[in-house]
């Protein structure tokens, strides 16, 4: 490639900066108050980024504001990043009992992210690129190791989208280690009230599931109803308290993940709803109240005059209220839990009544879900349980890949160094690394700061030619890059100075003073090329995908029973 963005690594640079950061492996403690096989609770939410969740982290847009305004950057438009967010008194409660994580990376799109969650590795090793793409049953899932070597009961419940779409050809979730899936195994649900209702259990074979009519649940002040998030709530409550019911002393890891905000199947009248009204709180119900006007609906996608935005704040607390009722369970039947947050991606800007960024970001259009700006990977993520320090902060880079490690790690199980690659003829090197240290041991971070990175990577299929865009970071700095690693289809951030993205850096003519060594670590030029050589060398842009394709494994589909 030209430009030198095929580079060869250099011994010896950062060696210092190597010695200082902790290492993932070899600190970690089992700790006298942590349990030795906990329960495990994992809450996934659907296209909702940070922006819609930042009081999750109090100051943080102050801080933005700050940066930005008169005694920073003095960006004209400083004051926008002060928006909306959605109200979330649960998951600020959930952050405030734990560790909130405050740069925390997902994938770009909803599959790519779960696929690289339940197997440790980047979208380059996993093949899943896009939201069209389907787990190969080869791989390796860390559910398998909970329920096989610890003794875990294991369920999912909500939204799977790792099987693929449609005939959903790839890894089920009894392929993948779970006793029991309740829930829908598509990108999406037709409606939140008419929907396909999977189920996998004790009769059904691993390879296929049923299809029913979404079951009424209801919940206390809440009444029955087919509504997607209350449904699933209500089977997740049930299965949690059968198990503490039935065998108290056997562990449980239950995946839970929601559809919304996601938009729906179908369009029309909208692709957004406005919640059942006692879904959501007395804040976000009088938004809904005071935008729906004569021609909107409570539970419905009749949304009269309230704006996507708005909407999106609805379907973001309706989310929280049915956590905060999720979280109340646990609690009371054990509280020593260690519950997980994470959104799956950035929130959309796709066009209209898809446009939903109302807070933190300046620009907009031409980012968020589905590409490698900070709209479109950085998301909420926040860890609460026995050991954890209530209240605390992590700004350590991490990535939603590190969750397979860590996960296993909370369960005392062994994470394992290599995993099998997607053929099945082969091993490859898992990618994430535990974030125990920091929850546990006070470790500030976990990779090289220099060398180490993250990595977040798509095909777009929602563009004209499936363009593909991949972002690396390491402790400062970031690269993004259009279709190729070259030197002028990429852009340069420094994102400690600039963590929204609006004032790129100077990229350097060539690469040749990191090759030969006159570069430093400490110059920014150093940490463009390595982040440009990770791009070229460690992510799908190594092997470009054909064009017009959807990445499927090319695994036969299996009939539904």
């Amino acid at each position: 490639m030209g430009n030198g963005t095929i580079l060869k690594a250099l011994s010896g640079l950062a060696l210092l900066s190597s010695i200082l950061f902790v290492s993932a492996s070899g600190c970690t403690k089992k700790g006298a108050d942590r349990p030795k096989h906990p329960n495990i609770l994992l809450i996934i939410g659907d296209d909702i980024g940070i922006d819609v969740t930042t009081d999750m982290y109090p100051g943080m847009i102050d801080d933005l504001v700050k940066q930005y305004g008169p005694s920073g950057h003095n960006h004209p438009r400083y004051q926008e990043i002060d928006g909306r967010p959605a109200s979330t008194p649960s998951l600020n409660a959930l952050a405030g009992a734990g560790m909130r994580f405050t740069h925390a990376w997902a994938q770009p799109f909803c599959s790519p992210t779960r696929t690289s969650l339940i197997t440790g590795l980047y979208s380059a090793k996993t093949g899943i690129i896009d939201p069209l793409g389907w787990l190969s049953r080869n791989h390796h899932s860390f559910v398998k190791d909970l329920k096989e070597k610890g003794g875990y009961s294991t369920a999912v419940f909500g939204k799977w989208h790792i099987a693929g779409l449609f005939e959903y050809p790839g890894m089920k979730p009894k392929e993948a280690g779970f006793d029991l899936f309740q829930g829908n195994l598509h990108g999406g649900v037709a409606t939140y009230y008419e929907w396909d209702y999977h189920v996998q259990d004790a009769s059904t074979p691993p390879d296929q599931w049923r299809t029913e009519k979404p079951p009424a649940r209801s919940l206390p002040g809440i009444e029955p109803t087919t509504f997607a998030p209350v449904v699933k709530t209500a089977d997740a409550i049930n299965w949690i308290t059968e198990q503490e019911t039935k065998n108290p002393d056997k562990p449980w890891f239950a995946w839970f993940a929601f559809n919304l905000s996601h938009i729906t199947g179908r369009q029309e009248p909208n692709p957004m709803v406005i919640p059942n009204a006692d879904t959501m709180d007395e804040t976000s119900r009088k938004e809904m109240e005071e935008c729906m006007g004569p021609d909107g609906q409570f539970g419905s996608a009749n949304t009269g005059s309230c704006s996507s935005e708005a909407l999106m704040r609805a379907m973001t607390n309706s989310m929280d209220t049915m956590i905060g009722r999720l979280i109340e369970t646990v609690d009371e039947l054990d509280s020593d839990t260690y519950i997980i947050y994470l959104g799956d991606n950035g929130t959309w800007m796709f066009g209209p009544k898809r446009e939903f960024i109302d807070n933190m970001y300046l620009t907009k259009q031409g980012r968020s879900k589905g590409t490698a700006y900070e709209s479109g990977v950085r998301v909420s993520m926040a860890i609460r349980g026995p050991g954890i320090k209530a209240g605390s902060q992590s700004d350590d880079w991490v990535h939603n890949v590190d969750l397979f490690s860590t996960i296993l790690e909370l369960a005392g199980l062994d994470v394992p160094e290599t995993v099998p690659n997607r053929e099945g003829n082969g091993m490859v090197e898992v990618d994430g690394v535990s974030l125990t240290p920091i929850l546990f041991e006070g470790a500030r971070s976990l990779r090289d700061p220099h060398k180490g990175y993250l990595l977040a990577a798509t095909v777009n299929s929602y563009k004209e030619g499936y363009p593909v865009e991949v972002g690396a970071r390491n402790a400062t700095y970031k690269v993004i890059c259009d279709d190729s690693a070259e030197t002028e289809s990429c852009v340069f951030y420094n994102i400690v100075e600039d963590p929204i993205e609006e004032y790129p850096l100077e990229k350097p003519d060539s690469c040749d003073g990191y090759e030969n060594g006159t570069w430093a670590p400490s110059d920014p030029e150093w940490n463009y090329c390595r982040l440009q050589e990770v791009i070229a060398t460690k992510s799908i842009l190594a092997h470009p995908p054909e064009r017009k394709t959807n990445n499927l494994q090319g695994a036969p589909p299996k009939a539904k029973i």
